[in-house]
């Protein structure tokens, strides 16, 4: 049993001062239960908690560090910008630069705008999609997670066509009215929505590889299909790729999959580690962006000197290693197999999904498509699984609806441990 007297005072003290002593939910440990780490530091696959024990990671800051903890080029990049002075509410020419290199790497953007969160990023590509088709309705995905914005906060009502209830205090029945939700890899239930708004629906916007309910890959045809449905109706496809952009590929998951949305949502590995958001795409949805259009957006710290030097070292590194993804997805394929055949070893209904370097476990009869297969697994397994393989050092994501992932810094002796650890774990 590893030694956690450390973190269990620091979190005692915590919840007197920060609601349920975390500043984001999930690191609360409350789907898996017991005490949250604490992390002192991290360094390349590994980081370590305060009282010195160390652990293989996959959470990874939940996707952003691609090129795994304390990045060298990003703390340099970052120490560098620092001495110069961390913000000024004033155009820097790293903003230029960064937003050069993204309009280069994805194939949907002309034009971007930088901003602080994954959250602002989806709410204002949003509203631009509401201002330039003059709709009001939202279409977005049972299980699909775009932020903690009003409009996101909804689930499903008694029917896909139907308009959802707030899942939030403080979200209003009015906020409700104007969302729609339908099934994950499923058109039909698209459909039905479109049937039951025509005319009406601003944009359509989907993780194209689902990372909230765990690790939910588009089934073929559907990114396809969500294309071909908003061009003829007239309403904007938004891909939020806060998550998978730059991370499933040098393009993110569009380039993967071939699919071109409208706009597109990014985070993470843009601002390697450090507070960063951006939306983007065709310069004719972009320019109606304040100061140039009528839809306003701003932000005191967007294009912050400190994110945009980490960003820069980031895309700067991927455009360096021609075969990062290539390495990536064998060291995932690498983890997948070896799960799996633990999995059938101790006869234990499960599935490990994949693509590239983000993946999931779930303790569940059949292969996840959507939010109810996801719900129907075995959280009470994945519960007792988690705190066994966190004794084992390896730290996964606390919750069985988290993606797991892999940086460059991992190795396939970090995978074989982690296999390895599963084995016991599931023994």
């Amino acid at each position: 049993m590893k030694r956690i007297e450390r973190s269990l005072t620091l979190f005692s003290r915590a919840v007197r001062v920060m609601p349920g002593g975390v500043n984001s939910p999930v690191r609360a440990f409350k789907a898996v239960g017991g005490t949250p780490l604490f992390i002192r530091s991290g360094r390349g696959a590994r980081v370590t908690d305060e009282d010195g024990g160390e652990y293989i990671d996959y959470v990874m800051s939940w996707g952003p560090l691609l090129f795994g903890h304390a990045y060298p080029p990003v703390v340099s990049a970052v120490r560098e910008a620092a001495l110069s002075g961390t913000s000024f509410g004033a155009p820097t020419e790293r903003e230029i630069l960064l937003a050069e290199k993204i309009v280069s790497m994805v194939p949907s953007i002309e034009k971007v705008r930088l901003v602080n969160s994954g959250t602002e990023a989806v709410m204002s590509a949003i509203r631009l999609a509401r201002a330039a088709t003059g709709r009001r309705i939202v279409l977005k995905f049972e299980g699909c997670y775009h932020g903690h914005a009003d409009s996101f906060l909804i689930k499903a009502g008694s029917g896909a066509a139907t308009f959802g209830e707030p899942s939030s205090p403080g979200v209003t029945p009015g906020t409700a009215a104007d969302t729609r939700n339908a099934d994950l890899n499923d058109l039909g239930t698209v459909k039905e929505v479109f049937k039951a708004c025509r005319g009406e629906i601003a944009c359509v916007v989907v993780e194209p590889v689902a990372g909230n309910m765990g690790l939910v890959p588009p089934e073929p045809g559907f990114l396809e299909g969500l294309r071909e449905m908003t061009a003829n109706d007239g309403a904007l496809l938004v891909f939020d790729e806060v998550m998978t952009g730059f991370r499933l590929a040098r393009g993110g998951a569009q380039e993967l999959f071939g699919v071109v949305p409208d706009l597109t949502t990014l985070g993470k590995v843009i601002g390697g580690g450090l507070p960063v958001g951006a939306y983007g795409g065709r310069a004719d949805l972009m320019e109606r962006i304040s100061p140039e259009g009528p839809v306003y957006q701003a932000g005191t710290l967007s294009g912050n000197p400190l994110a945009t030097a980490a960003g820069l070292a980031m895309l700067g590194a991927i455009e360096k290693e021609p075969d990062l993804y290539t390495r990536l997805d064998r060291l995932g394929a690498r983890l997948e197999a070896g799960i799996t055949r633990v999995l059938a070893e101790r006869k234990i209904p499960g599935s490990f999904q994949r693509v590239g370097s983000m993946f999931c476990l779930y303790f569940s009869r059949g292969r996840v498509r959507r939010w109810a297969d996801a719900a129907a697994a075995d959280r009470e397994r994945f519960r007792k699984f988690f705190h066994r393989m966190l004794e084992l050092g390896v730290y996964l994501a606390p919750s069985p609806f988290e993606a797991g992932f892999l940086s460059a810094a991992h190795t396939e002796a970090d995978v074989d441990l982690t296999i390895d650890a599963a084995r016991e774990a599931l023994s």
